[in-house]
């Protein structure tokens, strides 16, 4: 980690990531970035539906490749990048067809790293397979939900995902949420671990630096009105007055709420409920 001189209040306990110890590049593959419009918090009909977004510091859009669609052709590394718009490192790889490509960079991953995506490949750090062919106990990241669909589980830097059993063309995997679900033989993960694992030690350290991210500020919901929020309102300073915690909207939240939705298509690929509250970390 990088630590700052207290030259002011806010650097006072400020840390950040140390780039120049993984970074390669400083500037990405022009044929592989394009500019986006980021939804800022609103939906499609321009409506807020997600508090606390917006601004930030303007971004290039990095065409990652989730999918691994090709197959069975070894890749080399070229370099290790920073990726504004997610919390791990990309790596920009060549197959030996000549295409090159923008992947999700595992930790310990550098230039010259080779890897593949196959059926066959070896259990190595990088490598791509099924979730059949990978033996009980290994840690990876980038799964696939369904076959072919790309991955969508374990993405985050410094996140992995350990495979626990293999039953009736299922595996069980044991998310970082601790809850433990199903998914189906078939469909890809990559061996390792999520890059930038010191991600999660980060320090902001000032209200600016969370707006450069475009994090814009949160009120206590008890300082708001009534009208606005269900805490709002009363003489001084007032509890909650309600039994469980809620949002805006009324919806439960918070420690030890259960706010999934009861009849959720998913529910029958959980085998364990992730732990929630005081408890989550006792076993």
């Amino acid at each position: 980690m990088k630590t700052y001189k207290p030259t002011t209040a806010s650097r006072r306990g400020m840390t950040g990531i140390n780039y120049r110890d993984f970074i390669t590049a400083s500037e990405p593959l022009k044929a592989l970035t394009s500019g986006f419009k980021r939804d800022v918090g609103r939906n499609s009909q321009g409506r807020l539906t997600q508090r606390h977004h917006g601004g930030g510091h303007k971004r290039l859009f990095r065409d990652v490749d989730f999918r691994y669609n090709k197959k069975d052709i070894p890749a080399t590394v070229l370099t290790i990048e920073y990726d504004p718009n997610r919390t791990g490192f990309i790596a920009l790889v060549q197959y030996a067809d000549g295409e090159k490509r923008y992947v999700l960079a595992p930790k310990s991953m550098k230039v010259g790293d080779k890897f593949v995506v196959s059926e066959k490949a070896p259990i190595k750090m990088g490598n791509r397979m099924p979730l059949k062919k990978i033996p009980v106990g290994t840690f990876v990241y980038n799964v696939e939900l369904k076959p072919g669909n790309g991955g969508k589980l374990g993405r985050s830097a410094g996140n992995y995902i350990e495979v626990l059993a293999q039953d009736d063309h299922y595996a069980h995997l044991k998310m970082p949420s601790t809850e433990i679900r199903r998914v189906h033989e078939d469909c890809f993960a990559c061996v390792g671990e999520v890059s930038n694992d010191e991600n999660r030690l980060v320090k902001i350290g000032k209200a600016g630096r969370q707006r450069w991210l475009g994090i814009r500020p949160t009120v206590n919901a008890s300082r708001m009105n009534p009208v606005d929020h269900p805490y709002g309102g009363g003489e001084g300073r007032q509890g909650r007055d309600t039994r469980r915690a809620k949002t805006a909207q009324g919806k439960p939240v918070g420690k030890g709420q259960k706010s999934r939705r009861a009849k959720k298509y998913s529910n029958i690929f959980i085998v364990s409920r992730r732990k929630v509250g005081k408890g989550k970390n006792k076993k």
